[in-house]
């Protein structure tokens, strides 16, 4: 599987621009959503190669919403990868259990990140 679309769901507006940015300059179209909700409710709709998905954000967490659309058939093809300040090997652990394929720890070193989005593709 080619990654060209990249869906980043975080409620910084700061992450969101940083990562868009490196995304942006390396190629990759590149969509956000600020919360969970929004990703879970259109996911579908855009169907993006690969989701980055942070943790900490109020309402459905990105642990919560990685759970729902990995479990969901529709979407379940849908690499996803933890990208947030929970770095606890706990954290790592719990979010492949949620069905991340992926985690990078904030600030988001972009070779690491790049790393993990080419070993997807």
């Amino acid at each position: 599987m080619t990654i060209k679309k990249i869906l980043i769901v975080d409620d910084s507006p700061t992450e969101r621009h940083f990562l868009g940015e490196l995304l942006t300059k390396n190629g990759f179209q590149v969509m956000t959503l600020e919360s969970g909700e929004e990703a879970v409710a259109r996911v579908k709709e855009l169907m993006p190669d690969l989701i980055l998905m942070d943790v900490v954000m109020p309402g459905l967490n990105g642990f919560q919403a990685t759970r729902t659309i990995s479990k969901d058939d529709a979407t379940q093809h849908i690499p996803i990868i933890m990208c947030t300040s929970k770095g606890q090997e706990t954290d790592i652990v719990w979010g492949k259990r949620q069905g991340a394929r992926g985690y990078v720890v904030k600030p988001v070193n972009p070779e690491e990140l790049l790393q993990q989005i080419a070993a997807l593709g």
